[in-house]
């Protein structure tokens, strides 16, 4: 999962002493040196990550901050790389966190990636760096963080030495089984909407790199996605009433049907992916009716003699992480050198689009098969008119019955492209884009498959770090507070959706400048039919 930790100083590793450049001033926080031990016997590197704007305000002198850092190693042993921002935010520089220039550093002074990286803050600038680097972020607050950052915060952790428990739980979590025999046959189920099935997409492949062959059962909205997803060799459609929303009447003769499918598959054992709020029992009862000699799911409640592996994760676990720890538990592991990110398979994507000069374009997809999760109209018309005016090329996507929505607001100075695209053909056309622009539903997922940055507009119905983009450059706006907290609500709760419709058009303006997508110039684009084209 991880190759490395990053840490803010002042305030995570140590007291904050407000522009200290006294080396007797450095205190510890509590339970510090035996955290970080703890993480240097894992064989993870350490990296200290830190703004110091002291220097650009004449506080104290660079020899002054060397003789503090040589304070902090000796305290708390030494660290495997310093990445330390001297400006004040009047210079707008690149590395002084939320930017994500020191989190870029400290990977490439380390040997890693960002994406392998996890940086604890105790504010919401580190957070903020983390994300927009791609990493992942821990929060250990203090009294003087505030409330809305612990709010947006992807993780939080009571102090450092819980931040480090963590982080250790998680790699344990999806660590490697021993290596077992090849299996033959493994039927894997998830069903529900294609953003679900594309964040299983790590514990399908890690499942496929121990079978001899993978079939998976999906439902009707998540067929698209599984015909992109690496490792499947056979899909098997159909609905599941106590999964899909809203759940259709339970048909019994249905259900037999099902059960003869599922047995003529003949699978040596099968793996039921499901959701943190969903139940892998019912499924499991009709894969024993079928046959299925061996089946692991995720269940809190007792399972009986329906699963062989049973298997329990934490909760807030990142939805890859939850589907990866899965196929651990039932004795898959992704090979080696297969990232734990998302990924789609290339040979399944249409030809890339045609676009006006060179890719960079921002995709803004408005809509959402929930209410809570996507954009409001007017938010959307105005980023358009905002995006257009800085000189971004802007594309508005969205399905078929979303028409009428895209082209008012691709009217503000956009592209539409409503409706004119598949999965697969949107693939193609979020692939090529500098930055897309989304609620929290599928194409945020499929951009963080094809490794596309996101402006996240997330509703925080549901837990961002569950179901934030994943493993991809990220900016989170919207009211992380709102009243429609963890209500998993589809629609709107609140009158005028104040979660989102209260984010000023010009943060996503300031989102994409903070992940480096340039705007082009302007010029004219037209839709033809399978791409862009100028």
């Amino acid at each position: 999962m991880y190759d490395a930790v990053l840490l803010d100083r002042d305030g995570t590793l140590i007291e904050d002493v407000p522009y200290n450049g006294d080396p007797g001033k450095v205190r510890p926080v509590p339970g510090a040196r035996e955290a970080l031990d703890r993480l240097r016997a894992a064989g993870l590197r350490l990296a200290v990550v830190s703004n110091q704007s002291g220097l650009a305000r004449g506080c104290f002198t660079a020899e002054d901050l060397r003789r503090v850092n040589a304070r902090v190693e000796e305290l708390l042993g030494p660290f495997d790389s310093w990445q330390v921002c001297p400006h004040g935010e009047p210079d707008r520089c690149a590395c002084r966190k939320p930017a994500p220039g020191l989190v870029h550093a400290a990977a490439r002074a380390l040997g890693t990636t960002p994406t392998r990286c996890v940086l604890v803050g105790d504010i919401g600038a580190d957070m903020a760096a983390a994300a927009a680097a791609g990493a992942a972020g821990i929060m250990v607050p203090t009294p003087a963080t505030r409330e809305a950052e612990v709010a947006a915060a992807p993780t939080v952790a009571a102090d450092l030495p819980d931040a480090v428990a963590t982080i250790l739980g998680r790699m344990r979590l999806v660590a490697a089984p021993e290596p077992a025999p090849r299996r033959g046959t493994v039927l894997v189920a998830r069903s529900d909407a294609a953003g679900d099935v594309l964040v299983t997409g790590p514990g399908i492949r890690a499942v496929a790199a121990g079978a001899e062959r993978v079939v998976l059962l999906c439902g009707p909205r998540g067929r698209a996605a599984a015909e992109l997803l690496p490792g499947v060799d056979e899909i098997i459609e159909s609905p599941l009433p106590w999964i899909d929303a809203p759940a259709p009447p339970v048909d019994p003769a249905a259900m037999r049907a099902l059960v003869d499918r599922l047995a003529a598959v003949r699978a040596d054992e099968a793996v039921v992916f499901t959701s943190f709020h969903q139940s892998a029992l019912p499924l499991a009862l009709l894969l024993r009716m079928a046959g299925v000699p061996r089946i692991s799911a995720i269940s809190d409640d007792y399972p009986g003699a329906l699963l062989d592996v049973r298997h329990r994760v934490p909760v807030g676990v990142p939805e890859p992480e939850r589907a990866l720890s899965l196929a651990a538990s039932a004795g898959f592991a992704l090979p080696a050198g297969d990232e734990p990110g998302l990924r789609l398979r290339a040979d399944r994507l249409p030809p890339a689009p045609a676009a006006a000069g060179e890719p960079g374009y921002v995709v803004l997809h408005p809509g959402s098969s929930a209410e809570t999760r996507a954009c409001p109209f007017e938010l959307a018309t105005r980023i358009v008119r905002v995006l257009s005016a800085a000189g971004y090329r802007v594309v508005v996507t969205g399905g078929p019955d979303e028409r009428e929505l895209t082209a008012e607001v691709a009217a503000a100075g956009g592209l539409d492209l409503g409706g004119r695209t598949g999965l697969g053909e949107l693939a193609a056309v979020v692939a090529r884009a500098g930055a897309l622009v989304v609620g929290n539903t599928g194409p945020a997922h499929l951009a963080a498959a094809l490794g596309v940055p996101v402006v996240s507009l997330f509703a925080p119905t549901v837990p961002f770090g569950q179901w934030g983009p994943y493993r991809v450059p990220t900016v989170r706006l919207g009211d992380a507070g709102a009243a429609c907290r963890d209500t998993r609500a589809m629609r709107c709760p609140v009158p005028g959706h104040p979660c989102l419709s209260a984010v000023e058009p010009g943060r996503v303006l300031e989102a994409l400048r903070l992940l480096g997508v340039p705007a082009g110039a302007p010029e004219p684009l037209v839709a033809v039919p399978g791409g862009v084209v100028g």
